[in-house]
């Protein structure tokens, strides 16, 4: 998939990557035989955030700023 999303689709994708787990939380310990099924889906939505012009490092900081540490650079 190489077209991007509408604005609102979009929005909705960003709302939940916030709440997905992190790459780094997911081991077999965790999740168990899922766990790589996990990091794909990961993946895979990442690669969207990315093809819209989204960085995924910084969508939870704009899907909730007032959660999200200050810079220092």
């Amino acid at each position: 998939m190489s077209e991007k999303i509408n604005q609102s689709s979009l929005n909705a994708l960003k709302i939940a990557f916030t709440y997905m787990p992190k790459s780094i939380e997911v081991t077999k310990f965790e999740y168990g035989d899922r766990y790589q099924k996990i990091l794909d889906h990961i993946e895979t939505v990442r690669e969207i955030l990315l093809l819209n012009d989204v960085d995924p490092d910084e969508v939870s900081g704009e899907i909730n700023p007032e959660n999200s540490p200050n810079s220092t650079y």
